[in-house]
C-alpha cells in the first residue's frame, strides 16, 4: 500500500565536513554498536493508519486548526480526529496519527530525540526505507543535562522520503510549556517548527504527545503544514544538502493532500517500527 521512495536525486557525495546521503546501511555502518537494531525494511503501519491511507481525505471543515493544538493534545481525552489526513479551507495540510506502543514510556522518547540525530545511522533505525541523513545544530549528547534539554532549543537537519518526494528539512524544537501545552511528569510533548534546510521557507508545525496507557504508551502525532513564514537556512547544511547535483525541486514543497496522506503513512510506519525495539535500545544505550 505504501509507495516506495523514488531515488531520482539522492545525494551521493558530500563536501568537506558534510555527511553523505544514501539509503540503508553501508559496510562501515554495520560496525556501529547499535547496528543490530537496523532492519532490512520498515515495519508496516498499523491497520488504522493503513485504512485511513486507503480512504478519503477528511472534510476541510472537520480538520482541527493549529490554534487548538494545545487542547487537541490535552493530557487526557481524545480529539475528534486521531488518525487521518486532509487540507483545511485555508490551505493547511493536516495529518494525525495515533500509535499504540507496548512497553514504551515517554522518557524513552525524550531520550531518543536527544540521541538519534547525531549520526545518520541512528536516524535510519527509525525508518530504514526512507531515512537518509541527520545532523544536529549542536551535539549535546555528552552533556550532563536532562534528555529534553538535549533537543529543546536545538535544530535537527534531516533528509527523508515522504512518499515519493525527498524532503530536506530543518526542525527547530521548541519548549512545549512555553507554547501553552500542559505536560504531566509521566508524559512528553515533542514540539517543533518545520522548515526547509535548502529554501528560506518555514513549512509549519509538528507535535507528538506521548502518554501512558495500559501496557505501555500511546503517541498522538499532529502535523499542520503550510508555506507561511521565512527563515535564513543554515548555510553549511544547505550547501551539504545540494552538493553533487542535488537541486531544489519546487514540487517537493507543495504542501497539499498528497503530502498529508503520505506523511500520515510515513509517521504510522516509523513510530510503529521504532516502538518495537525502543525499550531495548534505550536500556542498552542511555547514558
Amino acid at each position: 500500500m505504501s509507495r516506495g521512495p523514488t531515488r531520482r536525486r539522492v545525494v551521493v557525495g558530500a563536501a568537506a565536513g558534510c555527511g553523505r546521503r544514501y539509503q540503508g546501511y553501508h559496510d562501515a555502518d554495520r560496525d556501529r554498536p547499535y547496528a543490530r537494531y537496523m532492519a532490512q525494511r520498515t515495519s508496516p503501519a498499523p491497520a488504522p493508519v493503513a485504512d485511513a491511507y486507503a480512504g478519503p481525505a477528511l472534510p476541510p471543515g472537520s480538520i482541527p486548526g493549529f490554534g487548538s493544538i494545545t487542547s487537541d493534545l490535552a493530557p487526557t481525552g481524545y480529539s475528534t480526529v486521531e488518525t487521518g489526513y486532509g487540507q483545511s479551507a485555508d490551505g493547511v495540510a493536516f495529518a494525525a496519527v495515533r500509535t499504540v506502543m507496548p512497553r514504551v514510556t515517554a522518557a524513552m522518547w525524550d531520550w531518543w530525540f536527544g540521541w538519534h540525530s547525531t549520526e545518520a545511522a541512528r536516524y535510519k533505525l527509525w525508518h530504514p526505507d526512507a531515512h537518509l541523513y541527520a545532523a544536529l545544530a549542536e551535539d549535546r549528547t555528552g552533556m550532563d543535562i536532562p534528555d529534553t534539554a538535549k533537543y529543546i532549543g536545538n535544530t535537527t537537519f534531516v533528509d527523508e522520503y515522504v512518499g515519493p518526494k525527498l524532503q530536506q528539512l530543518g526542525i527547530g524544537f521548541r519548549d512545549p510549556g512555553a507554547h501553552g501545552f500542559t505536560v504531566p511528569t509521566d508524559q512528553t510533548i515533542v514540539f517543533g517548527r518545520v522548515g526547509s534546510s535548502i529554501a528560506p521557507v518555514d513549512l509549519g508545525w509538528l507535535a507528538r504527545q506521548v502518554r501512558p496507557v495500559d501496557g505501555g504508551a500511546e503517541m498522538r502525532s499532529r502535523f499542520h503544514l503550510n508555506l507561511r513564514g521565512l527563515h535564513v537556512p543554515d548555510l553549511k547544511q544547505a550547501a551539504c544538502a545540494v552538493r553533487r547535483g542535488a537541486s531544489v525541486d519546487p514540487s517537493d514543497l507543495v504542501l497539499g493532500i498528497d503530502l498529508a496522506r503520505d506523511l500520515m503513512l510515513h509517521c504510522g510506519q516509523e513510530m510503529n517500527h521504532l516502538a518495537g525495539f525502543l525499550p531495548e535500545l534505550y536500556e542498552e544505550f542511555r547514558s
